[in-house]
């Protein structure tokens, strides 16, 4: 398996350079094709409006957010070219409303290998960056790499670790994440407090070594206590222990009744997260 369509959505031109930088050095490493997306997002929630008003309101919020569109795909391009690579990529702009956002992300998250996004959180952000990563891995079942706030050091990283709980979402993270483990010097399976029961209760993170050493990955296992709080405090200490370059975990969603379903522990992993993270559901 090897990544071969990655693609990227820009909704924050501050973040465009960041994340299109990030996305096409890891297109040119994998000799993949790189799509964007510019997404310019009609905001308006109309509760009422005065006879004769509302089509003027609905028509200002279209016009403004085709023209953040134009402007995200000018500054997707700028991005690409300042990258200096050889490099197949697309850019595509579009517009829609915050309520159709989750729909078409989700039918172009569908047929990529890899999708790569800023971090959704953050005073800059607005609510269609969360929308955007859910969409593209609940709706879409494809794997997004979310980074920290800054550029891919590398699109190879040396040093992953693996967020290991027996789940059937971390086994979907794990087996996308695997063109990255197979390029690791070192892929750190990690377990905080193992059950006392279960199938891998004799030796926690054992059977998923086997499985990735037998693909060539170099692996190991440590198995750490609930020291701190919460599960996500005691990775993220962990991974800075291990100076890791990135971050492998299931994505946990709550009841589709909640307006934002990502879980306690992949938001909270999000937010305080030093190196990307690749999530799969």
């Amino acid at each position: 398996m090897a990544y071969k369509s990655i693609f990227t959505v820009a909704t924050n031109a501050a973040l465009v350079p960041m994340s299109v930088a990030s996305a096409a050095r890891i297109a040119e490493a994998n000799d993949a094709h790189l799509d964007i997306l510019a997404l310019g997002v009609d905001r308006t929630q109309v509760g009422y409006s005065y006879v004769g008003s509302g089509a003027a309101l609905m028509q200002v919020a279209l016009e403004r957010a085709e023209a953040d569109a134009r402007e995200l795909e000018k500054a997707a391009k700028a991005a690409i070219a300042a990258e200096n690579l050889d490099l197949r990529a697309g850019t595509e702009a579009a517009v829609a409303q915050m309520g159709a956002v989750a729909d078409l992300i989700a039918t172009r998250a569908r047929f990529a290998d890899l999708v790569v996004l800023p971090r959704p959180y953050g005073k800059d952000q607005g609510p269609e960056a969360e929308a955007v990563v859910e969409a593209a891995m609940f709706e879409g079942q494809a794997p997004v790499l979310v980074l920290p706030g800054k550029e891919l050091a590398s699109p190879s990283p040396k040093c992953v670790v693996i967020a290991w709980n027996q789940s059937r979402e971390a086994m979907a993270a794990v087996r996308k994440a695997l063109p990255f483990l197979k390029s690791a010097d070192l892929v750190d399976i990690t377990v905080v407090d193992p059950p006392n029961h279960g199938p891998e209760r004799s030796d926690p993170g054992g059977m998923l070594c086997q499985m990735l050493v037998r693909h060539g990955v170099r692996a190991e296992v440590s198995v750490l206590a609930k020291t701190l709080p919460r599960v996500s405090d005691v990775l993220a200490r962990h991974v800075r222990d291990r100076n890791a370059d990135m971050l492998v975990m299931g994505a946990y969603g709550h009841s589709r009744f909640r307006e934002a379903i990502l879980g306690g522990a992949t938001r909270n992993m999000l937010e305080q997260a030093e190196v990307p993270v690749l999530m799969a559901h």
